[in-house]
C-alpha cells in the first residue's frame, strides 16, 4: 500500500484546479503548472481536499501512485508558496550580479558568464555571494541551480566554486611538499 498517495492534498485559499481527465491544471498567485497523470490513476477535488486513487495494485501502480500525488502536491505548494533554491559562491573575486533578468556570474574565468533564466524563474542576488532562484516549477528551479552550480562546480581542495547552501565539500589533502 503506498503510503504517500493515500495522503490528501489540501488546497489552500486562492488556488484554483481544474481536472479535466487525467489532466490536472493548478492556477494561484504565483502562476499556473498543468500535468497528466498516469491513465491508471484517478484524481477527485472535495472539500478543498485532492485525492488521487489507483485502479490496479500492482507495484508499479502503487509507485505510480506515491509519485504523482507527490508532483501534484508539489504543484499545488508551488502556485500557493513558490519555492527557491539558495547557491553560495566561494573563492577570491567570485561574485553575481542581476543585469536585468539574467545572471551574471564572475567566477574565474577570463569572461563573465550570463545565464539566461527560463519562463517562470526569477533571480535575487542579496549578496554578491549569494544568489537565489525563486519559481513555482520545482523541477525548473532544481534544474537552473543545478544548471548555475555546473558553471563552477566545488572543488576538493581549496574549496572554491558554486554550492548549495548549506552543502559540504568533503576536502582533499594536497600533494606533501618535497623534503
Amino acid at each position: 500500500m503506498s503510503r504517500v498517495g493515500e495522503r490528501p492534498i489540501p488546497v489552500p485559499v486562492g488556488v484554483e484546479i481544474e481536472l479535466k481527465g487525467s489532466s490536472v491544471s493548478v492556477k494561484g498567485p504565483k502562476g499556473q503548472l498543468s500535468r497528466t497523470i498516469d491513465r491508471r490513476l484517478g484524481i477527485s477535488q472535495q472539500d478543498g481536499v485532492l485525492q488521487l486513487t489507483r485502479s490496479l495494485d500492482t507495484p508499479e501502480v502503487r509507485a505510480m501512485h506515491g509519485l504523482h500525488r507527490a508532483l501534484v502536491a508539489n504543484m499545488v505548494t508551488g502556485v500557493s508558496t513558490g519555492f527557491e533554491r539558495r547557491l553560495e559562491l566561494q573563492g577570491v573575486g567570485y561574485r553575481a550580479a542581476v543585469s536585468g533578468q539574467n545572471l551574471t556570474l564572475t567566477v574565474g574565468y577570463s569572461h563573465p558568464v550570463e545565464i539566461v533564466p527560463p519562463a517562470g524563474i526569477q533571480f535575487e542576488v542579496p549578496q554578491p555571494v549569494v544568489v537565489v532562484v525563486k519559481g513555482a516549477n520545482r523541477e525548473t528551479v532544481g534544474e537552473v541551480a543545478a544548471q548555475i552550480r555546473s558553471v563552477r562546480p566545488p572543488e576538493p581542495y581549496q574549496g572554491k566554486g558554486i554550492r548549495y547552501q548549506g552543502e559540504r565539500v568533503k576536502r582533499k589533502v594536497g600533494k606533501a611538499g618535497k623534503k
